[in-house]
């Protein structure tokens, strides 16, 4: 099931605008200006003078995912390198009931 697009009215130097993310995106917006200690007007206002040749809304979701990727150990050994394959999501088993979930 692919995630809702939801869009989101924002005011920006006083200018109406909006943007059409997912809920983690959002979410994950949110949690970086709480971070930063910045109010989410001006953490999407940052982003807004520093993008080109993008639109808003992709502007923000490659922000949120540099953001969280720069949190990652170097050497994570939980990081997937290019060409290796990932175990399908509905392939993982339950550590709990042994039972197959969809999440």
């Amino acid at each position: 099931m692919q995630p809702a697009l939801i869009k989101r009215s924002i005011v920006l130097a006083g200018r109406k605008t909006s943007v059409s993310l997912e809920d983690d995106f959002w979410d994950g917006l949110k949690a970086i200006a709480r971070g930063s200690k910045m109010t989410l007007s001006n953490v999407i206002f940052d982003i807004d003078v520093r993008r080109t040749n993008t639109n808003l809304s992709s502007a923000i979701r490659i922000f949120v995912l540099q953001h969280f990727r720069s949190k990652l150990p170097e050497n994570s050994t939980d990081r997937v390198d290019a060409g290796d394959e990932m175990t399908p999501l509905h392939h993982r088993v339950s550590v709990a009931t042994g039972e197959p979930t969809n999440y």
